[in-house]
């Protein structure tokens, strides 16, 4: 179990803040009587987060910068639709989730009917739990392929994977030296 911190939320929070405004991570740790190590363990992931953000940012206004007027209107209209659709999307997913959680909880009650010692005795009862079955499996579809979709952006993303054709916008590097070196 690791020690619990020397600092509070708030101060945590304050160091966050100010790294991301350029201070170096040595003078702040100077500051609040912390190593430097304890910094960059908490906010590494954090700061290479905002920094990709911030660049997507800029790249995206950037590129909304090069259109005319009514393209850019054009841009942001079909911008609320695709949130639209991904909202909608993850709406059916969870819908068909819950759908194929019913179906085979349904499958499951008339699966109990089924006489165990001669089952086909029970072909109509089984028969009816194949088709909840394949309904709840279809169900699912919408949902299973989101998560799979999903599942695979995270795994290149896990993997440092990024668009080849499209470099950073700009490089900003808080709390680092001119050489790369960390302060």
């Amino acid at each position: 179990m690791a020690r619990p911190s020397k600092l509070t939320d708030a101060q945590w929070e304050a160091i966050g803040k100010r790294l991301l405004q350029g201070e170096s991570a040595a003078s702040l740790a100077r500051e609040y009587g912390i190593s430097k190590a304890a910094i960059s363990a908490r906010f590494s992931e954090r700061t290479k987060t905002v920094k990709t953000v911030a660049n997507q940012i800029v790249e995206t206004e950037r590129a909304l910068s090069l259109l005319n007027v009514s393209e850019q209107i054009a841009a942001f209209d079909l911008a609320a639709q695709l949130r639209s659709i991904s909202t909608h999307l993850a709406s059916a997913a969870n819908l068909g989730a819950i759908t194929a959680h019913r179906l085979s909880a349904l499958a499951n009650t008339e699966l109990e009917k089924v006489d165990d010692v001669d089952p086909m005795a029970s072909a109509a009862t089984l028969q009816s739990v194949a088709v909840l079955t394949k309904m709840a499996n279809s169900s699912s579809e919408i949902a299973l392929n989101l998560l799979k979709a999903n599942k695979e952006k995270v795994d290149e993303l896990n993997r440092g994977e990024t668009p080849r054709d499209r470099p950073p916008v700009f490089n900003v590097t808080f709390g680092e030296q001119e050489d790369g070196a960390a302060d």
